[in-house]
């Protein structure tokens, strides 16, 4: 069973061949104490240790005592650009996919890989200097989101919805659709990586260093049962790596191309395409078209896009409300996709016209199953103290409600029905009677009406929008270069 589960989730690969190592390279900045700071700064010390079992609250204290110890050792690991075998093992969590039929099968597993802490602090340092050198040399494309600072799912959905709309205006049609590559970091070529980086202008010491990263790396598989025993695994970036999401984006980076009248938007392995033209028809064989090349592209990489996941959606105005529907599907490697009332895209559901109700819809039914949940908590009279009822409701109940307030503003009858949804949540918070005014109930839970808080996360996400460079942030560079 633990070989079974290793082929499946390590997939066997072509050896990788590290560099040389123990040589030092002059170019090699010299490392200081600030970026060990900020490095530690952004590890929580709640998040589960590696094979070591050493938590970052350790590594904390080291650097606050004698902030020396961890340059010492990092910088030079640096200089040499060498990582050391002994922080290349891991630990493969193996978690039961929930709901499944049957657990005989690989397939109905999950796994976690839990790394060493000392070792993600040397990779965060590194991903950032990489970062700075892929921006630098233009290897990240501008239409990328995701895994990097500053970036979220949001920015990736503003500049869909933005691209739609501007394309709108000449009166096109227009169409979008998703794709989703199949195991994404698994089938990155550690050679075709290296060749990358090289070819791009990274600093040779980078490039050395990520080589000596990737090659040579183990893991222990957990699980009852499962023998102690290390195995040797040569797979792509590694799982839970703070550099592995950077390296994925640099992989997959040459994906990306310019459409005639139409945009490609991708979020880490998450692509949408987006074209326009004078019938959605013509869409339909544009985006086949593109597809086949997309895929070309990417099979070039060794990936492959998981045909069952892709979605299509044909975009429509106020204004065709009363124009009848496309319902011509698209085809792709042979099988029929039509197109959907509402797509799923990042988290955000997107219908033709743009209605937020079906977004909000299902964020309520979210958030009605988790009160349903946590109100057992505190029954009336009994249970928990109101602050940490009113921790729950903030932390908790909210996130899972507004998601997606920053994108989308609800209409007035979605608002009454989240209204109506959120006074249930304030009485519980305070154990207050059902006939207590709404204004007084505001007050005395200290949770503001849903109108306030979608207002206030509209307002952040927009200024969060605004201070981006527009180098970094696609939604940025969409606004008019007047602005502000």
């Amino acid at each position: 069973m633990n070989n079974i589960l290793l082929d499946h989730f390590f997939p066997p690969k072509e050896p990788f061949s590290p560099p040389p190592r123990l040589r030092p390279h002059k170019s090699a900045p010299p490392l200081t104490t600030d970026e060990i700071g900020a490095a530690l700064s952004k590890c929580s010390p709640t998040s589960a240790p590696g094979p070591d079992g050493i938590p970052y609250s350790t590594w904390k204290q080291v650097n606050k005592i004698n902030p020396s110890i961890l340059l010492h050792i990092l910088a030079w690991l640096v200089v040499l650009r060498y990582y050391p075998a002994s922080l290349k093992g891991s630990n493969g969590v193996v978690l039961d996919k929930p709901g499944k039929p049957s657990y005989e099968s690989h397939s109905s597993f999950s796994i976690i890989v839990l790394i060493g802490t000392f070792s993600k602090i040397l990779e965060r340092i590194i991903a950032s200097g990489l970062l700075a050198a892929a921006r630098l040399r233009g290897l990240l494309h501008p239409n990328q989101c995701g895994s990097l600072p500053g970036l979220s799912t949001y920015n990736a959905c503003l500049t869909l919805t933005n691209d739609v709309k501007t394309l709108q205006r000449p009166r096109l049609k227009l169409s979008s659709m998703s794709l989703d590559i199949k195991a994404g970091c698994d089938n990155v070529d550690n050679n075709t990586l290296a060749r990358i980086r090289r070819e791009g202008g990274i600093p040779p010491y980078l490039v050395s260093w990520v080589s000596s990263f990737l090659g040579e790396r183990s893991c222990t598989l957990i699980f009852q049962g499962a023998p102690p025993t290390p195995a040797p695994v040569n797979v792509g970036p590694p799982q839970g790596s703070p550099i592995s999401p950077l390296l994925f984006l640099l992989y997959v980076a040459p994906l990306h191309f310019r459409i005639p009248v139409g945009q490609m938007i991708s979020y880490v392995d998450d692509f949408a395409l987006t074209v326009a033209s004078l019938s959605n028809r013509g869409n339909i064989r544009r985006l086949q078209e593109l597809f086949e090349k997309l895929a070309r592209k990417a099979s070039r990489l060794g990936f492959s896009f998981l045909v069952a996941k892709t979605e299509l959606i044909h975009w429509r105005t106020p204004c065709q409300r009363h124009s009848p529907k496309c319902v011509s599907p698209i085809q792709i490697k042979g099988e029929l996709f039509h197109p959907s009332n509402s797509v799923r895209w990042l988290g955000y559901w997107f219908t033709p016209a743009f209605d937020s109700a079906a977004h909000f819809s299902r964020r309520l039914s979210l958030a009605l199953a988790a009160f349903a949940l946590i109100r057992r908590l505190s029954p009336p009279g009994a249970g928990l103290p109101p602050y940490l009822c009113h921790r729950l409701a903030t932390s908790l109940i909210a996130p899972i409600l507004l998601h997606g307030a920053d994108l989308f503003t609800p209409s007035v009858g979605t608002t009454n029905r989240l209204d109506t949804f959120w006074r249930k949540v304030q009485r519980w918070t305070t154990n207050c009677f059902s006939a207590t005014p709404t204004g007084i109930l505001s007050v005395e839970s200290c949770l503001p009406p849903v109108s306030l808080l979608v207002t206030h996360r509209q307002r952040l996400a927009a200024l969060r929008v605004v201070c981006s460079p527009p180098s970094v942030n696609p939604a940025t560079a969409r606004l008019h270069p007047s602005f502000p």
